[in-house]
């Protein structure tokens, strides 16, 4: 059991999974940044080294927009041109025919200006490409450098679904908006400016008649946005929950099974699918209705625009190829408008985002380190505490005054109470934390005057949850030693008893584990971590409950083992089956942080203390169980 604070380490879903809470694209939830100018201010310091890549971006979309702004007032000249000739032939005007020359002028110019614009906009993709990417690359860098100098309680206080989120999500959802988004809103802000100028110099009368029906659309969107936004709410936390249910169903499935509540599960996931599938239904239904709405006020316009523009066409103050190019504008019009409110929003779940990277990269890190100081080799393995005082909050201490002398090849065990203290001292001898007092020498080196990744050398580990990677076993035990050689990983296999459990697989050495390797039992995947430490051969060994997990024939070939393999080693061995640890050169008997007795087993028997009682209950309990089962 560990002694570390209530730790969150579920694999939690963050609301990132499934959208960032506000108003997005439909009515989609957003989330808003807390602090969105300074948070922006800083994202802006990462194109910063760009400002040339950007600079020319911000050029190809403002030519590619206008040469495609201007196509539709050309092809309105062109229409007027067919338009008046024919007419003139029609009315039999001396001399009258069509002027296709300037018809085929203006076309020879219409393509172009599309092939420019074409041009222009991969210019701006490929460039805008590139720049994401290295951004990108840069905020990952950053982020994988950052998570490998926070300390261990960073971890301890915080989901690994929301650290991976802020590592995968936040910066997925940067990278999409600056490669398609930041470019969509020059483009979107360039084809309203345009169109507007376009329209003024077409007819200022029908452009304040479009105008009109702005407000209009703005206003029906939000009443439509505000109704939606509720159940879209809805649909995100019904969402989480289904998503937590399955997540919970699946991962426990035999215990599910095995107490035969299969019925309740599935009665559970059809009551939350179905408020799923209500308030999702009404969020996409009401949200619809925008689109059907822009379109009936577009239309309005429309009308207006029609019968103003055929009035004017009629008084000869307009040409009817201008009419046809302000219609044209009128219907190009609404959409940068959607477009702009939309990226608003996305822009807003970027600088969200950004902000928890951020966040995560401004966490404390470790205490710099020093590198000048080292161990004399070969390493004796004295260690010794003095006056040492921890804790893992500042108003809740739990180690005080502790001062411990382990002489070298000393086996150590630690024992007491669950919360008594004794994980965390491993977690001190690893400076997984760092102390709030006093000293930890190891042969008269203070810990902290050494480099982490030289202290951690000096030790191998054994703990009670198991941790092994995606790879074959092969690979997962010389993962204690770099480029070990067959015959040093089977020796290490022998000696932790694992050698033959792995031949029996069907791939021996090589079979793969999964990344959970749920593939073997507890007990194998404890014997393969086993193998892990002694094939490193450390200086100094730490077995945190080593062979709980294995059943008691195992358990003592693996003691066996361990004893060869403590031989010349300090060792520090944490246990609660206290018939493990009789041998131990010194045992430790802590509680609230203080080890309150000291000796081996016989005189701490002798001393009628807490050991004594907390062995003698072991050992009736032991009995009592062997009585039942007789």
């Amino acid at each position: 059991m560990s002694d570390k604070p209530n730790q969150n380490r579920s694999a939690g879903i963050s609301p990132a999974h499934f959208g960032r809470g506000g108003m997005g694209a439909m009515g989609m939830p957003v989330q808003k940044a807390k602090n969105f100018k300074a948070t922006l201010k800083r994202l802006l310091t990462y194109m910063l080294p760009f400002r040339r890549q950007l600079a020319l971006v911000l050029l190809t979309a403002v030519l590619s927009t206008l040469f495609s702004i201007v196509a539709p007032k050309l092809m309105g000249q062109a229409t007027t041109t067919l338009f008046e000739g024919s007419m003139a032939k029609i009315k039999g005007v001396a001399g009258a025919k069509i002027d296709f020359d300037t018809i085929i002028h203006i076309v020879i110019t219409l393509a172009v200006l599309y092939i420019l614009s074409s041009l222009m906009t991969f210019i701006q993709q490929r460039i805008m490409v590139g720049v994401t990417q290295k951004i990108v690359y840069n905020l990952r860098e950053q982020i994988s450098a950052k998570l490998s100098r926070v300390p261990l309680s960073f971890f301890d206080s915080r989901s690994q679904g929301d650290t991976m989120s802020r590592a995968t999500n936040d910066v997925d959802t940067i990278s999409s908006t600056m490669q398609q988004s930041l470019t969509q809103l020059i483009t979107s802000l360039v084809t309203l400016l345009g169109i507007i100028i376009m329209m003024l110099t077409i007819s200022p009368l029908l452009t304040l008649v479009t105008l009109i029906t702005l407000p209009l659309s703005i206003m029906g969107t939000k009443m439509i946005a505000s109704r939606s936004q509720q159940f879209f709410k809805g649909q995100q936390r019904t969402l989480g929950e289904l998503n937590g249910h399955v997540e919970e169903m699946y991962t426990g499935h035999t215990i599910v099974k095995a107490f035969g509540h299969e019925r309740k599960s599935v009665e559970r996931f059809n009551e939350i699918n179905d408020r799923l599938y209500h308030s999702g239904w009404k969020a996409q239904f009401i949200s619809g209705l925008i689109f059907p709405l822009m379109s009936f006020i577009g239309n309005i316009g429309y009308v207006f625009v029609s019968v103003i523009g055929g009035v004017l066409v009629t008084n000869g103050a307009i040409k009817i190829g201008d009419i046809l190019a302000f219609i044209q504008y009128s219907g190009q019009f609404g959409m940068p408008i959607t477009q702009v409110a939309n990226i608003a929003n996305v822009i807003q779940s970027t600088i969200a985002a950004a902000e928890r990277i951020f966040e995560l990269l401004d966490e404390p890190e470790e205490v710099q380190e020093r590198t000048d100081v080292s161990i004399t080799k070969p390493v004796r393995g004295h260690v010794t505490f003095e006056h040492v005082a921890f804790s893992y909050k500042e108003d809740a201490p739990l180690i005080t005054d502790m001062n411990i002398d382990v002489q070298p090849g000393q086996t150590v065990a630690i024992v007491g109470p669950t919360g008594a203290g004794k994980t965390t001292i491993v977690n001190l001898l690893m400076r997984f934390y760092e102390l709030r007092g006093g000293q930890i020498r190891i042969d008269g080196v203070d810990t902290r005057d050494m480099a982490r990744s030289d202290l951690r050398e000096l030790f191998g580990m054994v703990l009670q949850d198991t941790w092994l990677f995606n790879g074959t076993i092969r690979d997962n035990i010389a993962y204690g030693r770099d480029q070990a050689s067959e015959d040093d990983i089977i020796a290490a296999a022998k000696a932790a008893y694992a050698d033959h459990f792995i031949r029996t697989l069907p791939d021996g050495y090589d079979t793969v584990l999964n990344e959970e390797a749920s593939n073997l039992s507890h007990g194998q995947k404890q014997l393969l971590t086993i193998a892990r430490a002694i094939l490193a051969d450390p200086a100094i060994l730490i077995l945190d409950e080593a062979t709980s997990s294995v059943d008691t024939r195992t358990e003592v070939s693996i003691q066996k083992a361990m004893n060869h393999l403590m031989e010349g080693r300090t060792s520090f061995v944490i246990a609660h089956r206290l018939s493990t640890i009789r041998d131990a050169d010194l045992i430790l008997v802590m509680n609230h942080g203080a080890v309150i007795e000291q000796g081996t087993h016989e005189q701490l028997l002798e001393q009628k203390g807490f050991y004594a009682d907390l062995y003698n209950s072991q050992f009736a309990q032991s009995a009592a169980i062997t009585r039942n089962v007789g």
